[in-house]
């Protein structure tokens, strides 16, 4: 029968033996979406549940999973910049539509990497409290450019109502719930980083770290749901380079006319 085991050092890694059953669940819903990074974070989990004495499968799991969801937050970025293509609503954005995706992305990798810093650090116990300020700073990063990217998203469809484009009347442009999955999408991930904000705040003695229920309820669910949500209204019906290419073809033809 698994036992909670400290290090060879006397230190306790992990406040728990971290379940297999849940850690099962986690791999294969994220096998299924294809996160990688977070199905090697829970499968180690799996491997953690009887190997809390060893360092390196509790890093693993820890990074993994706390820098996947970085990754998928730059596909949803990306996706506002295809909403407002396809209504040729280039004016009522807050940005350059060039820079709409670039400002956001850029913020995430950013996040990404200073996340990432922050969790080698953690690795060296010397460096365990300064770890994990740099990990709340990445995170609080990511919570302030997914705060931003709300406003960002609601100031378009605000000035899209005052002042709608041809194409955004076209009911064949389903952009009002595509933008509608993308602020559930937000609110998920907002959940999530806050929660880990606050998870690393208290520590590892804190009630958050000590408890594994709370790593699934506040962070498994948010963003499994948040994949569910991405899956099923993914923008794939949203053309916004057509009309574009044509209008071009079109020039192009009566130009040589």
């Amino acid at each position: 029968m698994a036992k909670l085991e400290p290090l060879k050092s006397g230190y306790y890694v992990w406040q728990y033996v971290p379940s297999m059953v849940a850690a099962d669940k986690g791999t294969i819903y994220t096998a299924v979406c294809y996160w990688r990074l977070e199905i090697i974070g829970y499968a180690t989990r799996i491997d953690s549940h009887n190997n809390t004495g060893k360092l390196m499968p509790y890093c693993i799991q820890a990074v993994f999973i706390l820098l996947g969801p970085a990754l998928f937050a730059a596909s949803v970025y990306m996706v506002l910049a295809r909403i407002i293509r396809s209504v040729h609503g280039e004016t009522k954005s807050v940005l350059p539509l060039n820079w709409v995706t670039k400002t956001f992305v850029l913020s995430d990798v950013v996040t990404f990497v200073v996340q990432a810093g922050g969790s080698g650090m953690m690795v060296n116990s010397s460096l365990t409290n300064i770890g994990q300020g740099v990990v709340i700073a990445g995170l609080c990063l990511q919570v302030l450019s997914f705060c931003l990217f709300i406003i960002t998203a609601y100031v378009f469809q605000t000035r899209m109502r005052r002042n709608p484009t041809a194409e955004s009347l076209d009911i064949g442009i389903p952009w009002k719930q595509h933008l509608y999955s993308l602020y559930a999408i937000s609110g998920l991930v907002l959940i999530r980083s806050v929660f880990r904000v606050v998870e690393y705040a208290l520590g590892n003695e804190g009630y958050l770290l000590s408890n594994e229920w709370t790593l699934y309820v506040f962070d498994s669910v948010p963003m499994f749901a948040a994949m569910v949500i991405f899956g099923v209204w993914y923008p794939s019906d949203l053309k916004p380079f057509l009309g574009d290419r044509a209008s071009q073809t079109s020039q192009t033809i009566e130009s040589k006319a």
